[in-house]
């Protein structure tokens, strides 16, 4: 007698996703949130959070929030951590921006 269950099949990522699976350092939305993820706990430790707002070439543009919005070591937050932590992960990144 053999069992009821079916084999299991894989499921299809997203386009998205599937490209970020391919190579984990393009420079994809899903790529950059992947990082950010890692930095967001500390930035939330100290009440702020980071948003991405455009990816346009070569520039990510955040939006950093919270505390982290008015903080004045906002600007060696964004060059020393996030663009430095991007830059890191995802070559292709020449700079990140803070918009407003």
């Amino acid at each position: 007698m053999g069992t009821d269950t079916a084999p299991v099949d894989t499921v299809p990522a997203a386009a998205d996703d599937t490209a970020a699976e391919l190579d984990p350092r393009a420079l994809t939305l899903a790529n950059v949130e992947r990082t950010l993820d890692e930095l967001r706990p500390y930035l939330m430790a100290d009440g702020g959070n980071v948003e991405v707002v455009e990816i346009d070439g070569p520039i990510v543009k955040v939006r950093l929030q919270g505390a982290c919005g008015s903080c004045p070591s906002s600007t060696m937050t964004l060059k020393m951590g996030i663009e430095r932590k991007l830059r890191e992960a995802i070559p292709e990144v020449d700079e990140v921006v803070q918009v407003l």
